[in-house]
């Protein structure tokens, strides 16, 4: 599901041993993550506002963020978060359609063969 907002602030934080990215409008970020639980938080000004894709992209090439924790974090962001925005809505599978049994009827040909050839000298009654 896509959306509009934008953040000016991304990083990433450790709660309970498991690193995610995180995003945010201000600085002050810092603290209401510290005061959950949080560790090893580092927030970074983007210098403008990006979408959650792109924020998280910008954090790739920032130096703060160059160690493998980091890395290892924001690029699988990234990865999950692009197959969800280019994976299609699954479909229902489509049911094969039952092709209706047809009864012949006495003295029709059926469809695909060949009538046999009617003789011109016989006594038709059109």
């Amino acid at each position: 599901m896509a959306t509009d907002k934008t953040f000016s602030v991304a990083g990433i934080s450790n709660l309970n041993g498991s690193y995610k990215v995180r995003f945010a409008n201000d600085m002050m970020r810092i603290k209401v993550l510290a005061k959950s639980g949080h560790t090893d938080i580092r927030l970074a000004d983007l210098e403008g506002s990006f979408d959650k894709l792109d924020a998280a992209s910008r954090l790739l090439s920032m130096d703060e963020f160059s160690d493998a924790i980091a890395q290892a974090t924001i690029t699988e962001y990234i990865i999950e978060n692009t197959k969800a925005t280019k994976t299609a809505p699954a479909k229902a599978p489509v049911k094969a359609v039952k092709t209706p049994q047809v009864k012949a009827i006495k003295g029709m040909t059926p469809l695909g063969v060949k009538a046999p050839a009617v003789a011109e000298n016989e006594d038709a009654p059109f």
